[in-house]
Parts: structure tokens; sequence; C-alpha cells
């Protein structure tokens, strides 16, 4: 049987949300369930809340609502902050990102989230 988790793309405005809301689904008010990246891939193998075997599913509702809230503008506002923080040998390509960003191109906080989802739980997102 698989456990599945829905998440509200109504309360994501931004990837700070999205972090609250993940966690809130998988573990209850005040749950973590990642706040960065790196480790919201890792939460995604398995425990964390989640079954330790990985057999659980995301559902994530008014994911249209999320992906506009996780678009370019918040992906530009996360690149700034990484930039500021960045090693100097990664400047450079953040750098590019965040222009792109601006600009209106590449990948999006949304396209992140599902990307590491789709890698970790393949057939494991529903978006609704």
């Amino acid at each position: 049987m698989t456990t599945t988790y829905v998440l509200d793309g109504a309360l994501i405005h931004t990837l700070d949300d999205f972090w609250r809301v993940v966690g809130e689904a998988v573990n209850g008010p005040g749950g973590y369930f990642g706040k960065n990246l790196d480790a919201f891939n890792d939460c995604l193998r398995g425990g964390f809340g989640t079954p330790e075997d990985g057999s659980f599913t995301l559902e994530w509702h008014d994911h249209r609502r999320s992906r506009q809230a996780l678009g370019h503008e918040e992906t530009a506002r996360v690149l700034e902050d990484r930039l500021r923080r960045c090693h100097p040998t990664h400047r450079e390509r953040v750098a590019q990102d965040l222009a792109a960003a601006r600009g209106g191109r590449g990948p999006t906080v949304f396209d992140w989230l599902v990307e590491i989802i789709e890698h970790q739980r393949p057939g494991g997102l529903v978006l609704r």
C-alpha cells in the first residue's frame, strides 16, 4: 500500500512556502522535509516521516498556481540569494542562471522541484 501526501498548491507562493507545505504534509504542523534542494532530495529517498521503503506518492493539488508562483520571478529571488552565498567558483554559473531567470528563460524553482521528485520518486508525483 502506497502512502499519499497531499501538497496544497494554493498555499505555495515562495520556495520557503513549499518547504513548509511539504514538511507539514509529511510530518504534521511544523514538520520538516528538507529546507534546501539537497536535503529535499535526500528526504525523498524514504524516512524523515515517510515509509522507509520509499513507498509513497506526492499529490500536488493546484499545481498550476504553484507553477506560476514558483516561476521565473521566484527563481530570480532564490538565485540572487544563492549568488550572495555561493563559492566563488560557482558565481559565474549562478550569475548566468540569474540573468536567464530575470529574462524569463530557463528552468524555474517549480521545474527544479519536479525534476528532483521525478528523479527520486519515479511515478511518485501526481499533479492535480
